[in-house]
């Protein structure tokens, strides 16, 4: 073997060794950022609960106080016995009585009053179980004819929007990329929605990733090969598709 073979063969190995390495590097990166990335978010917010729920506790009754060192989500557990008593103490009658009291109180204050209705509205949409919202995922054209995004279906619009609207109206959200907690109302014509197979988990980690993380399609195979949605030429409408019957010459 001659001397520029023995080269070339060394700088395929050290290559080779280089991307291994490279490869290597990526993987465990893929592996350990989002098992880390998870921990780290998750004890900021015990940390944080703890650093606000911890002072208020007597000292008396306080574990640490006996103890040479901290117990970690101390306070997050606290707030959490807290919060289920209180829950337990409004179906009684003293609960209801003062509950209403305060709501009351809070309706003659003009600021708060506000602000009190529009969030107390935004935790009973999302957290009661009875509720629709957040639970499909619909594609629709945005900003433009042509260009599609996804959304998430909250109800059926009411009030002053759908009385002066002759379509039927859906209340939309969309959200923002990477972060899907702010975003934008758009209420839209029902028969302009195309509604998805993917669950809300599935859509908020595609809006998350930037469209990285894609959930594959888990329709039938007789229904992947009809489309719903025709291509996009100029201002006609791309929804519903409607094949145009065959003409004979």
């Amino acid at each position: 073997m001659t001397s520029e073979s023995q080269k070339r063969l060394a700088r395929r190995r050290r290559s080779g060794v280089s991307r291994n390495l490279r490869t290597n590097f990526l993987a465990g990166i893929l592996i350990t950022a989002p098992i880390g990335i998870t921990f780290y978010l998750t004890w900021l917010i015990i940390t944080w609960i703890d650093g606000r729920v911890t002072p208020m506790i007597p000292e008396h009754y306080n574990p640490e106080t006996y103890l040479p060192f901290g117990i970690p989500g101390l306070g997050l557990l606290i707030a959490i016995v807290v919060l289920t008593f209180i829950g337990a103490l409004t179906k009684g009658f003293l609960g209801r009585w003062l509950l209403g009291a305060s709501e009351r109180i809070l309706a003659r204050m003009p600021v708060v009053r506000s602000v009190y209705a529009a969030v107390k509205q935004i935790f009973e949409t999302i957290l009661k179980q009875q509720s629709n919202a957040f639970r499909q995922v619909v594609l629709f054209e945005y900003p433009r004819r042509g260009c599609w995004a996804i959304g998430f279906l909250t109800g059926r619009t009411e009030g002053e929007v759908q009385s002066i609207t002759e379509d039927e109206v859906l209340n939309v959200f969309l959200p923002t990329t990477p972060n899907p907690t702010s975003g934008y109302l758009l209420f839209i014509p029902k028969k302009e929605l195309v509604f998805l197979s993917m669950s809300v988990e599935e859509g908020i980690k595609m809006v998350v990733s930037g469209g990285i993380v894609t959930p594959p399609d888990r329709r039938p195979e007789d229904q992947k090969a009809i489309p719903k949605i025709a291509s996009a030429d100029h201002d006609k409408p791309t929804i519903p598709l409607e094949h145009e019957p065959e003409t004979t010459p």
